[in-house]
C-alpha cells in the first residue's frame, strides 16, 4: 500500500515534509485477537501533523517509538474514518465490531494498567501511544487498529468527511465542556481548527457572549460565522507580556469585569498571558494551546490574589468525550456539522485531496492554504 511517512534516517533538523513510498499492508497475526484492519476512507490532517511536517514538534516521541520498534518508517495521520475489513476473533463479543462496520477511532491507545487508567482517567495515561507518532497512523490506505480505540460512526446522521474529524472535534467538547459555559461570557483565544470548533460548542452548549481573537482576517469571519459574537484582531506573537489592547477592548464589553472563562488555544507565551488578563475574578482559563518551551507567566500572583483556575486539556475523555461529540454533530438543529463542512471544509472545495493524487508538493500547498485539510481515499 502506498503511505506518508517519516523516515529517521534523514536528519530531523534538516529536512521537512513526509514521503509518499510503498509499504507492505497491515495485516492481524495469529494472536492479535482484539485487533482490526481498517480501510480508510477519509484521514484529517491535524496540527500536529503540520507541526511534524515542518519539524515543530513530536521529534522524541517520534525517533524513540522508531527505535523502540527498531524500524525507520512512521506512518503519520491520527483523525481517520474508514471500514473494517479484517477482525481478530474476539471482536464482536468484547467490542461488538464487525467487518463491514463503519468506524473513527480514538488517537491515545491506553494502556489500562497505570493508576490513572485504573481511576477512570484514560486520557492521561502514563504509558498512552499516540496514533502517528508512536504507532503506525492514517496517512495510508490500510491501519491496524486495537478494538479499544473504535468508535461506531452511522453516515446516516454524520457525513464522512466530518466523520473524520470526530477526534479532534472531541479536543474542542473536551475543552470547552471542562466548566460549565451555560449563561457564560467566553473568550477564545486563537482561531485555529480548534478553537473554531471550541466557538460552535460554546454556542450549542449555551454561552451568553463569545468573542473570539486571531491575528488571521479569515479565522475571525469564520469565527463569527459559527457563532462568535465579537471579534477582535490580536497580534501574532509580540513577545513577553500580553495583548494589552485586546485586554482592555474585553473589558470594555464586560463592563470592566472581565470574562467568566477564557479558552486558550493557541499555546504562544503573549496568548496564555492574554488569556490570564482577561478572566474575571474567580474565573477559569481553559489551557489547550501548546508549544514546546518555557512561558513565563506575568504577575502570577494576579492568579491567586483573584481567584483564577486554571485547567490544562489533553486529548479527550475516553468515552465520555466521544459521547457528547455523537450528540452535537447529530443534531442538525444546532448547526455544528454544517459549519464544519460549508465552513471549515468550505463545503470540500479545494479542501478535499485525493489520496491517489497527493504527493509531497500537493500536501504542503495545502496545508499552507487551507485551515483544514482532509484526504480522500
Amino acid at each position: 500500500m502506498l503511505a506518508f511517512t517519516y523516515d529517521d534516517r534523514e536528519s530531523w533538523e534538516q529536512t521537512k515534509g513526509l514521503k509518499k513510498i510503498s509499504v507492505p499492508d497491515p495485516v492481524l497475526s495469529a494472536d492479535e485477537h482484539e485487533w482490526v484492519i481498517v480501510k480508510l476512507r477519509y484521514v484529517g490532517v491535524c496540527g500536529s501533523d503540520r507541526g511534524i511536517w515542518f519539524r515543530q514538534a513530536f521529534r522524541d516521541q517520534i525517533l524513540s517509538s522508531l527505535k523502540r520498534e527498531q524500524k525507520h518508517t512512521r506512518i503519520v495521520g491520527h483523525e481517520l474514518f474508514g471500514e473494517i475489513v479484517d477482525a481478530g476473533s474476539a471482536i464482536k463479543d468484547k467490542y461488538g465490531f464487525k467487518k463491514g462496520d463503519l468506524v473513527s477511532a480514538e488517537s491515545h491507545i491506553t494502556c489500562g494498567k497505570c493508576y490513572q487508567c485504573k481511576k477512570g482517567e484514560r486520557h492521561v495515561c502514563t504509558d498512552e501511544i499516540i496514533l502517528g507518532i508512536g504507532i503506525n497512523g492514517c496517512f495510508a490506505e490500510y491501519i491496524k487498529l486495537p478494538g479499544k480505540v473504535l468508535w461506531h460512526t452511522d453516515t446516516s446522521k454524520i457525513r464522512p468527511e466530518v466523520a473524520c474529524m470526530q477526534e479532534p472535534f472531541g479536543n474542542a467538547v473536551h475543552a470547552a465542556t471542562r466548566v460549565d459555559l451555560r449563561a457564560k461570557r467566553v473568550a477564545v483565544l486563537g482561531c485555529g481548527p480548534i478553537g473554531l470548533m471550541a466557538i460552535m460548542v460554546a454556542k450549542a452548549t449555551g454561552a451568553e457572549m463569545i468573542i473570539a481573537s486571531d491575528p488571521n482576517k479569515n479565522k475571525l469571519e469564520l469565527a463569527k460565522s459559527f457563532g462568535a459574537d465579537l471579534t477582535f484582531s490580536t497580534l501574532r506573537d509580540p513577545g513577553p507580556g500580553y495583548d494589552s489592547e485586546l485586554v482592555q477592548k474585553i473589558a470594555q464589553e464586560t463592563g470592566g469585569v472581565g470574562v467568566d472563562v477564557a479558552l486558550e488555544m493557541a499555546g504562544y507565551h503573549t496568548s496564555v498571558n492574554t488569556a490570564i488578563q482577561t478572566v474575571r475574578r474567580g474565573g477559569d482559563v481553559i489551557l489547550f494551546g501548546i508549544k514546546i518551551g518555557d512561558i513565563n507567566i506575568k504577575m502570577f500572583d494576579r492568579l491567586i490574589v483573584r481567584g483564577v483556575t486554571m485547567h490544562s486539556i489533553i486529548g479527550r475523555q475516553i468515552f465520555k468525550t466521544w459521547e457528547i461529540t455523537k450528540q452535537l454533530l447529530e443534531d442538525r438543529s444546532n448547526g455544528i456539522q454544517e459549519n464544519l463542512w460549508n465552513g471549515l471544509l468550505n463545503g470540500g472545495s479545494g479542501t478535499l485531496l485525493p489520496f491517489a493524487d497527493a504527493t509531497t508538493q500537493t500536501f504542503e500547498e495545502h496545508l499552507l492554504a487551507h485551515p483544514k485539510t482532509v484526504l480522500k481515499f
